[in-house]
């Protein structure tokens, strides 16, 4: 499991890479074993947090063995599944690298990616995303995927007035203090976390990078198109109303 001896240059900042795992048993053991590998290829400091969500196949025993014979890995396991999103606020929350980083386990965004993805907020990003729209990505995945994404990032413009085109790219890093500012303004629990991220980022006037990927949608995708389609829906109008309606109420009965 990647490279356990001998010396290692410590780099600065530590890079902090959280994989949020819910019945991840196929992919988990492969996902640590490359992204280590390919971070101790470019001498860079890190640890890596397992953040499993109430897994039911088996994900956390195996989560637990790597994490207890591997020094750079941790383990953060809830026998209830709290949800994407809260299990990765709760990592970084756990966390020690400057710059925090979260993967999806399949690593459907190639892993070379990860450089520029760091890269970025070492020259001074607040948040770095990839982005499957960028004119130089390269993405493999099915008709219905690809319009569903259209349709609902083109909401999230459009009604939250977002300028990134592509908000749910499991592949995103930040620096740690703008991070924390964000995270307790944070209210999703689960898939919608990314986009509220990016949409109160935005709000806060941090600085986001868009780096091209290539991405290939995963054979095993855990997105429920017509169920969590709704459900990000629900969750797109209430931060509306959060962001538009409840603010504006605020605001004219304190003058």
């Amino acid at each position: 499991m990647g490279i356990l001896g001998g010396m290692r240059p410590v780099q600065s900042p530590k890079v902090t890479i959280v994989f949020p795992a819910h019945n991840e048993v196929d992919d988990l053991e492969r996902a640590i074993e490359e992204t280590e590998d390919y971070l101790f290829g470019i001498n860079q400091d890190f640890e890596i947090i397992i953040a499993e969500d109430g897994s039911k196949d088996g994900t956390g025993e195996i989560a637990r063995r790597i994490a207890d014979s591997n020094r750079f890995v941790k383990l953060m396991h809830h026998e209830e599944r709290l949800g994407r999103g809260r299990a990765l606020s709760e990592a970084f929350r756990e966390s020690e690298g400057l710059i925090l980083v979260y993967m999806d386990v399949d690593l459907s965004t190639e892993i070379r990616y990860l450089e520029p993805l760091i890269g970025a907020i070492t020259e001074g990003y607040d948040v770095a995303t990839g982005s499957r729209t960028h004119p130089r990505s390269r993405v493999h995945r099915s008709l219905t995927r690809t319009i569903s994404s259209l349709i609902y990032n083109s909401l999230v413009r459009l009604l939250l007035g977002s300028n990134i085109k592509d908000h749910q790219c499991g592949f995103k890093a930040f620096n740690r203090e703008s991070l924390f500012k964000l995270l307790d303004k944070v209210n999703a629990k689960h898939w919608f976390w990314d986009t509220e991220i990016l949409v109160l980022a935005q709000l806060m006037r941090l600085r986001i990078k868009v780096i091209p990927i290539i991405w290939r949608e995963g054979p095993k995708t855990k997105v429920n198109l017509v169920k969590d389609f709704f459900e990000m829906g629900n969750q797109l109008l209430r931060l509306y109303w959060r962001i538009n309606i409840k603010k504006g109420h605020e605001n004219k009965h304190s003058v």
